[in-house]
């Protein structure tokens, strides 16, 4: 399973994401959508939005073998509440450079991976 900390991946490329969270929100979705429709990923994503980010995409499945979970509070509590609880059925890689947040994984044998990881997935051709 592949859970993504939206917020931190769409949060590394500085394309003015800011001035439309819910707009960089929908596009991201779609985006890994894509690449799951594409075979660059394995079905079983999670993204997680959170904040102003979850208006631009609705809760639930977005795409063959793409859910997303809208957090409630803090999007960390809910990647943590998601990942920890796949855990105990396989692998689960989380994809953010939070490092507050790894550590928090760690303990539950959570592999953690940057956004370059998963850029590199979606929009290859971007530098």
């Amino acid at each position: 399973m592949l859970v993504v900390d939206a917020a931190n991946v769409i949060g590394s490329r500085p394309t003015g994401w800011w001035r439309d969270r819910a707009g960089a929100a929908g596009t991201f979705v779609g985006r890994v959508v894509a690449a799951v429709a594409a075979g660059g990923l394995e079905p079983g994503v999670t993204v997680v939005v959170e904040g102003a980010a979850r208006r631009g995409v609705a809760a639930g499945c977005a795409g063959p073998g793409v859910e997303v979970v809208h957090a409630a509070g803090a999007g960390d509590d809910t990647i943590v509440a998601v990942a920890t609880a796949a855990a105990d059925a396989g692998p689960v890689r989380v994809v953010s450079a939070d490092r507050g947040l790894r550590g928090r994984l760690a303990p539950f044998g959570v592999e953690a991976v940057g956004p370059s990881w998963l850029w590199d997935r979606i929009d290859p051709a971007a530098p």
